[in-house]
């Protein structure tokens, strides 16, 4: 080894010692309790060998100290503080906003479908975008894309009511994924398939590709991309692979031009996009990836959070005979007293339906944890008494605990046990920070309505024509597994069959306007 290598070897080796000591003495210099963190994983390294489920990762730093409004943590070298207190995190998340107003999202992955897409954008661009796609979540867009989810609930209840009981045993995930898939694909890029049906169709097993987030690589993934993005650039490493990104690319842009060349249009989010061309500043103007880019995340997050919420909302009630019994005579008094026409203003007035919505989400939330991006200076308040202030600088990262805050008894009464009746003429706790499985804020989930709409309608056609009953592969209590996303341990197995007391309105399913004829 020559005497330039060696010298190299020493100055790199010194440089970096300096930054990892310099970054990792953060809290300490500050005086702010924290989660000690080891070279190179910071705090992560539980999560990152799968040592520890989402949720108990986040249940650790809940409870470092419970006193502490804050507690600091890092991610690799990235302080980030955790906020525990509810009412700071309502000053951070809603009032105070403009110096929150971003998150790091997947702005890190080199690939515009991720990084353009409104959950990854940032400051003016992430307002147009959102005031672009907001039409496509009002009132009237939603029954319109009512009578679209209807066919796909429709189609998929009856495909599990006629199952034989020799294939009734069934991974729900599995299940509710392909009736994900097919939602999106009709509501968002307007194609209409049956993935139960036809399973190897390129929409469902593209999209299964790109949402698979479970196992060891993807939490390797998720660390490297997210803590180290010069390294993966220069290594050229990619979060999906190019043949799936370039599916989601082609079917976008032949859409487009199909509609353009037979002036074909469709309620869906391409024909809003679409429909907005040559209106606006060109700047504002966006382009076939950046179109492309909002389709995917749409997918992303309503493939696999939704089907998730779904999975956990069966699984909860499927040993509570009771609960289902009541969910069942809802439906069936729906549908005695609209002689079986079942409309948008129906699924949404189902208050038991949509209480065991409610507190399955609050027991099992789709994301654990909520995250911001400081942009100006703002001073948190101490987070001890007799400490000081903290002032967060442009770039700091902010963490708020979803899922602790909603399984804490300071907020909810028995927060371990369902109940579904807490939420039954209350909306106090919709309206509050201690309640936020579809986050916090203008940066909220877009498209909460449009994903709790699938669910009801789901459920409502699921349970009027089928019993769910545990199998022998059910596991009973549920246990998280060990994944950066929040999933269970032997899947979500039970066993479906055909009710035996089906309401007599229900017969073939056609379809007028917003209005299903069950």
């Amino acid at each position: 080894m020559d005497y330039w290598t060696i010298s190299l070897s020493i100055v790199i080796g010194a440089v970096g010692i300096y930054y990892l000591f310099k970054e990792f003495n953060y809290f300490k210099r500050h005086n702010i309790i924290h989660m000690p963190p080891v070279p190179i994983f910071g705090s992560m390294l539980p999560l990152v060998l799968r040592r520890l489920s989402i949720a108990e990762f986040a249940e650790n730093l809940y409870y470092f100290n419970p006193d502490a409004k804050y507690i600091g943590l890092y991610a690799a070298t990235q302080p980030i503080i955790f906020i525990r207190d509810p009412e700071l995190i309502k000053e951070t998340f809603i009032k105070n906003f403009d110096n929150f107003p971003n998150r790091i999202g997947f702005g890190y992955i080199n690939d515009p479908l991720f990084s353009k897409n409104l959950f990854s954008l940032q400051g003016q661009k992430w307002k147009d975008v959102r005031t672009m796609l907001s039409p496509a979540f009002t009132t009237s867009k939603m029954k319109t894309m009512f009578t679209l989810m209807l066919e796909c609930a429709v189609d998929f209840a009856k495909y599990l009511s006629e199952i034989s009981t020799d294939k009734n045993d069934m991974d729900m995930k599995d299940a509710y994924t392909k009736y994900a898939n097919d939602v999106i694909a009709t509501c968002a890029f307007g194609i209409k398939i049956n993935s139960l049906r036809d399973p190897t169709n390129d929409f469902y097993v593209f999209g299964k590709e790109a949402t698979n987030f479970q196992g060891f690589l993807s939490s390797i993934k998720f660390f490297l991309f997210g803590n180290f993005p010069k390294l993966v650039k220069i290594l050229g490493l990619k979060f999906i692979r190019d043949d799936v990104g370039n599916f989601f690319r082609n079917v976008i842009k032949s859409t487009i031009d199909t509609r353009d060349t037979e002036n074909i249009t469709r309620p869906d989010m391409i024909q809003l996009m679409m429909d907005i061309r040559g209106k606006r500043e060109a700047e504002k103007e966006l382009t076939i990836e950046e179109m492309t880019a909002q389709a995917f995340v749409f997918f992303l997050a309503g493939f696999e959070t939704t089907s998730t919420a779904m999975s956990f909302i069966t699984q909860v009630i499927l040993d509570k005979p009771d609960v289902q019994a009541k969910l069942r005579q809802e439906i069936d008094n729906v549908l005695e007293n609209s002689n079986g026409e079942v409309t948008y203003e129906a699924i949404n007035h189902l208050e038991y339906l949509d209480a065991v919505i409610s507190e399955i989400l609050r027991l099992y939330p789709p994301i654990a944890v909520l995250e911001r991006l400081c942009e100006k200076d703002y001073e948190l308040p101490p987070a001890l008494p007799n400490k000081k202030p903290l002032t967060l600088k442009k770039g700091q990262v902010v963490w708020a605990p979803v899922y602790s805050i909603q399984h804490d008894e300071k907020y909810f009464d028995d927060p371990e046990e369902f109940r579904p009746e807490r939420f039954l003429g209350n909306n106090t706790y919709h309206n509050s920070p201690y309640y936020a499985p579809f986050g916090l804020g203008p940066r909220m989930c877009i498209a909460n309505r449009f994903a709790l709409l699938e669910i009801k309608v789901l459920l409502f056609h699921l349970l009027a024509r089928c019993e769910l009953k545990p199998c022998t592969k059910t596991v009973l209590p549920i246990k998280f597994s060990k994944a950066v996303v929040m999933a269970v341990k032997g899947g979500f197995w039970l066993n479906v069959q055909r009710r035996h007391d089906i309401h007599p309105t229900i017969r073939s399913t056609t379809l007028k306007n917003d209005v299903t004829n069950i």
